[in-house]
């Protein structure tokens, strides 16, 4: 039987200095393990986090950095490569005897028909496939990364309104809870789905926004995602309506708190 990670064991988490990175690592460090983060540019030691350089993409330093290793976290990503990168991180665990490795996919990963999330389906199947205990949870689209994309919309002179999208967008520091606790546990296979509270299309997301901020609101533009790929959105592929673990932060309150966090960094 594989145990979970001791204290005495790093661990190692790709992607520690992305949005879910920099709330799981200190959740780890907190429990009391120490920590190993895969970087692509040097950074120096501290306060029990340790920094090895290297690239998934190509394999330089990754032997190095799953030496001695426990348990990895696998949070890094990209729009492209990503099955590529995880192959070469699980060719490289297997080789070390990490017993653990925990990874962040996507919902929809199996059911809406994109590159990108092919490439999350086939890091799935990867790990799963690896001889290694294993974890993946699949979470919804993170608010932050909502956001990123209702601020591009809102700037243009109308909003285009996909017919049939809808996004169930989930607090990333609620991800990265869950992470923590599953990294520090047995592998446990497929986990159920971590979505957030509602589910919104995107005018009910722009909405809010808009009210927060003292913005008018834009005209619609109703557009249609074509082919396979709108099927599936219409259909709701890209949602988890059952079964999922549901997060307890909405997209309103996330937005206050920025809202609120701007308003404090600007005061002289």
């Amino acid at each position: 039987m594989t145990h979970p990670s001791t204290p005495t064991t790093p661990l190692l988490v790709t992607g520690g200095t992305g949005t879910l990175g920099s709330h799981v690592v200190p959740l780890l460090r907190a429990a009391g393990h120490e920590v190993r983060i895969l970087t692509r540019r040097p950074r120096p030691d501290a306060d029990g986090i340790t920094y090895v350089t290297g690239d998934l993409l190509t394999g330089e330093g990754v032997e190095a950095a799953v030496a001695g290793v426990h348990t990895v976290l696998h949070l890094a990503g990209g729009p492209k490569g990503d099955d590529k990168a995880t192959r070469a991180l699980v060719s490289a665990a297997a080789g070390a005897g990490v017993r653990h490795i925990v990874y962040i996919s996507v919902v929809g990963a199996d059911g809406v028909p994109l590159a990108w999330l092919r490439t999350k389906l086939e890091s799935e199947r990867a790990i799963a496939g690896s001889g290694i205990g294993w974890t993946v949870l699949r979470a919804a689209q993170f608010h932050e990364l909502t956001l990123a994309m209702i601020e591009k919309m809102t700037k243009l002179p109308f909003l285009p309104v996909p017919g049939g999208l809808r996004l169930q967008p989930v607090d990333s520091r609620e991800v990265a809870a869950r992470l923590a606790e599953l990294a520090l546990a047995a592998p446990s296979g497929r986990v159920p789905d971590l979505t957030g509270p509602e589910v919104h299309d995107l005018a009910a997301l722009v909405r809010p926004y808009l009210t927060l901020h003292g913005r008018r609101r834009r005209p619609h533009l109703p557009v249609r995602i074509p082919g396979k790929p709108g099927r599936a959105y219409r259909a709701g592929a890209n949602l988890t309506l059952d079964g999922a673990q549901v997060g307890r932060r909405t997209w309103e309150q996330f937005l206050a708190e920025r809202a609120g966090q701007a308003a404090a960094t600007a005061r002289p």
